[in-house]
């Protein structure tokens, strides 16, 4: 896990015209807490380790423990079929030691729709959650990206405020 936390600032461009633009609600965003639950259930039982949710575009990037070398990508019309969860195997991942347990899981995800739908100007357009080596991934609307192991964001909350945004660097 890194000792430090890694801020990336994006394409100029976007940052420049981040007061003209403003979050439109994604077909993920309708169905949020549906989303959540399905990405808090392939990483505490189906055997995902690592999943990444593109909220703007709507899918899920998920890594399992038994391919971690391939990634699947699944869109909206797959993530909210019927049926789902069933393709996957039950699976859990405690072999690995995971360093993020599931209730921390769940509080990230939490995190995640207030970092979402708070502001619509300054907004999480994707999130990933690591589980093996705690890491978390956010990519900002102003094109601003953190990479932060999950001791540091609990610790850091506050800087993630609407408020606090853009003196942060995104």
């Amino acid at each position: 896990m890194p000792d430090r936390w890694l801020q990336v600032k994006g394409d100029p461009s976007v940052r420049n015209f981040l007061f003209e633009q403003r979050r439109i609600e994604s077909l993920f965003d309708t169905q949020l807490d549906r989303i959540h639950d399905i990405v808090y259930t392939l990483l505490a039982y189906k055997g995902a380790f690592h999943v990444k949710v593109h909220y703007s575009s709507s899918q899920l990037t998920c890594w399992f423990a038994d391919d971690a070398f391939r990634y699947r990508v699944f869109v909206l019309e797959e993530v909210l079929s019927p049926g789902f969860l069933d393709q996957f195997r039950d699976c859990r991942i405690d072999h690995l030691q995971p360093t993020i347990d599931e209730k921390g899981t769940l509080e990230i995800l939490k995190e995640f729709k207030r970092l979402r739908k708070t502001d619509q100007t300054i907004y999480m357009r994707n999130g990933s959650i690591n589980r093996v080596n705690g890491m978390i991934g956010m990519n900002f609307s102003c094109d601003g990206a953190h990479y932060i192991d999950h001791k540091t964001f609990f610790d850091k909350l506050e800087t993630f405020a609407t408020s606090d945004v853009e003196e942060h660097g995104h």
